[in-house]
């Protein structure tokens, strides 16, 4: 393990360091390029406690298949039972850098070869400091389980919402104050929405981050003032109108048009588009 000796173990600096620690040395956050650079900017952090009425209502609205925070952990812990009360979780927002920005900026139609790198590579990485948080906090007594990294994670169609996962980074993010709902459904977090997501559940005690927002659509310009709309115009797949975000539409063009172009013209195995993610209010910052 690397050297956590300026924070107590067990607290939330000693996690947040964890994290730290490992995107900055962790050879995997990389783009995988001649340039050597890395995936993703520093990561924003935020803590949930499992008991937030938020994780429930999911699993509700989602039911039968969406998981609460302390049945993704019973997966990966059956024989220690825990109440929601006893877990917590930590999810990180990793931005992307500003080259990768910029040369998305400058795309209309497919996604820029950063950009695909760091949706394949920068995943791969992502996946990686799931797995390391989770091996990590397990090794140090704090018992600990990445959820989309599970062998029961996957895709369904809900009735209500359509296409969905049994665990969303978007919206455990969402309830651990990192961020609010758009009106292309991304996530718009103090650096922006062109970013990604990961979580872990761990059976630890730590303060449950304060919210800067009131409700869940709060820093959108258009659900906040009735303004902007750019997201939609960026979509080369007619998906986003004022009526949200059309999931299918959505899947079909990065299945039928972006995946196969990356695949092709960059070699990267990943499903790329993000072009609702830049060049649009929201892109690195809070817009309002």
């Amino acid at each position: 393990m690397e050297n956590t000796s300026n924070s107590k173990n067990g607290s939330a600096a000693w996690v947040e360091q964890l994290i730290h620690e490992y995107w900055t040395t962790s050879p995997q956050n990389s783009l995988a390029n001649d340039s050597g650079e890395k995936a993703w900017d520093e990561p924003l952090i935020g803590f949930a406690r499992a008991s937030h009425p938020l994780f429930q209502q999911l699993a509700t609205d989602l039911a039968p298949f969406y998981w609460t925070p302390e049945q993704a952990y019973a997966l990966a812990f059956p024989g220690d039972p825990v109440s929601a009360e006893e877990l917590c979780i930590i999810s990180w927002v990793l931005p992307q850098t500003a080259a990768t920005r910029a040369d998305q900026r400058e795309v209309t139609d497919v996604p820029a070869e950063r950009w695909a790198r760091s949706r394949d590579f920068g995943e791969r990485f992502n996946c990686a400091l799931r797995l390391h948080m989770a091996a990590t906090l397990t090794s140090a007594g704090y018992p600990a389980v990445a959820p989309e990294r599970l062998a029961e994670f996957g895709m369904q169609r809900s009735e209500q919402f359509g296409l969905a996962s049994n665990w969303s980074e978007r919206h455990t993010a969402h309830i651990a104050g990192l961020g609010t709902f758009g009106l292309s459904d991304g996530l718009i977090t103090k650096r922006g929405k062109a970013v990604r997501f990961g979580s872990v559940v761990a059976r630890i005690d730590l303060a449950a981050t304060p919210h800067a927002y009131d409700n869940r659509q709060a820093w959108c310009l258009w659900h906040a003032k009735g303004i902007c709309k750019v997201c939609a115009r960026r979509c080369p797949a007619d998906a986003i109108t004022e009526a949200g975000h059309d999931k299918d539409k959505c899947f079909d063009y990065i299945r039928q048009v972006t995946a196969p172009y990356a695949q092709s013209t960059f070699g990267t195995e990943a499903t790329p588009c993000g072009l609702c993610q830049v060049r649009i209010p929201c892109e690195e910052r809070i817009p309002l």
